[in-house]
């Protein structure tokens, strides 16, 4: 994010003995000019974190919905929870313009849909491992996109990122993953138009970030029901009361991940805020050590090192160089 622009410097007022010294222009404390600075990695953190709850609780939903319904009830319930928190807040919502929202939109509604297929077709790890590689498609697509060549050392934190996460899974060596080669073209496809959609992010500042959550969840949605429509469902329990409750937190964590995005690419620059995204996988991996008790070896525990150090790695170098 480059830092805040400073003022321009006002009009020196001429006196009968010469020009007036040159007014200073306001300048931004050097603490508020490194809060601005950091906050897009601050809020792709929180962002991160939610939507490992989100995917955690999808991955607890695969034995008793289908996973168009999970997919549906993720959209439907981000919709009404942004739409409320953007109404309440006097938000000006958008529909048909900028063609860069139906971009985002579009791009985001399939990498969702590929997304929840893979993840209840497949075991939850490797398409984590498959969904979090998004961050070396934004930094390809910048070049065309933005014309923004990203700096070497975003793409060294990359790479070490990546080698993390595959480090921490280790889902293809072993040849004893779950599910089917489509499950694993869906998750690659998730990636590649999560990284379409991470790049319309940017360019949308103009735009209120609650405006863009209502949108791409009215979008979504839409994906979503016809995917039930089109994709055939499996057999599965009737809802009760544990799974309603569930599928209400899904949306929460998945509304409150899709604000904290949004304000971190509209905010950012895409590929280093991307790297900060593949903390995702950390919290994952968090989550089921606390909750299901999963039990990780010496690898897992040093994958995920490699891929909270650049992401600590990147939000200390921001700081410092704002």
């Amino acid at each position: 994010m480059a830092p805040p622009q400073a003022a321009p410097e006002l009009a020196a007022p001429s006196t009968k003995d010469g020009p007036a010294e040159p007014a200073i222009a306001p300048q931004l404390a050097p603490t508020e000019a490194r809060s601005a600075a950091v906050l897009p990695y601050v809020w792709m953190l929180a962002g991160a974190l939610s939507f490992a709850c989100m995917s955690f609780v999808a991955g607890t939903l695969r034995e008793e919905c289908p996973w168009q319904w999970i997919a549906v009830a993720r959209t439907g319930l981000a919709l009404l929870f942004a739409l409320v928190i953007a109404l309440s807040s006097g938000v000006k919502l958008v529909f048909l313009r900028p063609r860069t929202l139906w971009m985002r939109s579009i791009a985001g509604s399939i990498s969702l849909v590929g997304g929840f297929y893979a993840l209840t077709h497949h075991n939850v790890s490797e398409v984590l491992t498959l969904t979090n590689m998004f961050p070396l498609w934004v930094a390809v697509l910048s070049w065309p996109m933005l014309r923004e060549t990203p700096p070497s050392e975003v793409w060294v934190a990359m790479a070490v990122g990546i080698i993390g996460v595959v480090v921490m899974q280790q889902p293809f060596a072993s040849g004893t993953g779950g599910g089917s080669s489509l499950a694993i073209a869906a998750a690659v496809l998730s990636s590649f138009t999560s990284a379409v959609a991470m790049i319309g992010l940017h360019r949308l500042k103009e735009i209120d970030p609650r405006a863009i959550v209502v949108h791409f969840s009215a979008v979504s949605l839409a994906f979503c029901l016809v995917a039930v429509m089109i994709f055939p469902q499996e057999t599965t329990a009737p809802l009760d009361w544990q799974t309603a409750a569930l599928l209400l937190a899904m949306g929460m964590f998945a509304t409150t991940g899709q604000l904290f995005l949004t304000k971190a690419f509209a905010a950012g620059p895409p590929a280093r805020v991307s790297v900060v995204g593949l903390s995702q996988v950390g919290f994952a991996m968090l989550l089921e050590l606390s909750i299901s008790r999963r039990k990780f070896d010496l690898m897992t525990l040093v994958g995920i090192a490699l891929v909270i150090a650049p992401t600590v790695w990147t939000l200390t170098r921001r700081a410092k160089t704002a």
